[in-house]
């Protein structure tokens, strides 16, 4: 891989891992209600690619579909896990989505799993599983709970959407902002009472992180990658993706001060390896179910 290409992954992943940061400001200490904050990301998504938008792929159906899941539900989702809980122990819990979608690309795409993936799959779990014990027993906290259910939204998403050719990168994120724009401005709308003047009284650091999420992220980060995935075999730009889990755990520990103990440490470390043993292994949707993973994206 040429050099500029390895810059621009890392870079590509250090944006992903800096707007998690920037989400959880934006939902916790601005304020702002989630889903609120989702809807007007989405709705400047939208005006930016609307050029892009026709014409319509088929079936329109599945577009649309495949635009909720990995649109609205699961940013919905994911801005809400982020109000309750940690960036970094969202970027841990959000690796389910990788063992979620070899999962279910077994079950729909008819996909094998040997006993390499089958110890990722586990691996990841376990990792999980290790980050949310405490030593009174198993802790759910909402907020993660809300996290793995974006997981889920999106790794089905990603399966979707190996059903489907032709899509161009910039015209699935048109749909993206266009289908998910309605139904979560009228969630917020019944949901979520003074979420405008939350968002005025934020001010402009909340336009900036509107703005920086919606072009910096969707628009620029997801076209780069896509570029590079198109440039550069799967297997190589998988496992750099992890990245960005691991700039979220060390930008959370330094700025919005996450506990780091050794169950965050063990448990970080025993899920992304399972993460990257299912990356390495051939994988019909692996690279967009990453991209999906980390954007919180």
């Amino acid at each position: 891989m040429p050099l500029r290409d390895f810059a621009l992954i890392v870079l590509v992943c250090l944006v992903w891992a800096s707007n998690n940061i920037i989400s959880k400001f934006v939902v916790s200490v601005m304020d702002v209600p989630p889903l609120f904050y989702a809807a007007v990301r989405f709705a400047v998504v939208a005006a930016v690619v609307f050029p892009w938008l026709r014409p319509m792929p088929r079936p329109r159906w599945r577009l649309i579909v495949v635009s909720l899941l990995m649109g609205g539900a699961s940013f919905a989702f994911t801005f809400m896990g982020l109000k309750a809980s940690t960036p970094s122990a969202a970027a841990v819990v959000m690796q389910l989505g990788v063992p979620m979608t070899t999962i279910l690309s077994v079950l729909m795409l008819g996909e094998r799993v040997r006993w390499r993936r089958g110890l990722g799959i586990a691996l990841t779990f376990a990792g999980v599983l290790c980050v949310m014990w405490n030593p009174e027993g198993l802790k759910l906290s909402g907020g993660l709970i809300y996290i793995v259910i974006s997981g889920f939204f999106g790794a089905l998403g990603a399966v979707m959407m190996k059903q489907m050719e032709g899509v161009k990168p910039l015209q699935f994120q048109a749909w993206v902002g266009v289908s998910s724009f309605p139904p979560l401005a009228l969630a917020s709308a019944l949901l979520e009472p003074g979420q405008v003047q939350a968002a005025l009284g934020a001010g402009w650091p909340f336009v900036a992180a509107v703005l920086f999420s919606a072009l910096v992220v969707s628009v620029l980060g997801h076209t780069t990658y896509y570029g590079l995935i198109q440039r550069h075999e799967a297997n190589l730009i998988a496992p750099l993706t992890l990245i960005t889990p691991l700039a979220t755990i060390g930008l959370g520990v330094l700025i919005t001060h996450d506990p780091f103990g050794w169950r965050m440490a063990v448990g970080a470390l025993v899920a992304l390896s399972g993460v990257l043993i299912i990356a390495l292994r051939p994988n019909q949707v692996m690279p967009l179910l990453l991209a999906v993973r980390n954007r919180v994206q």
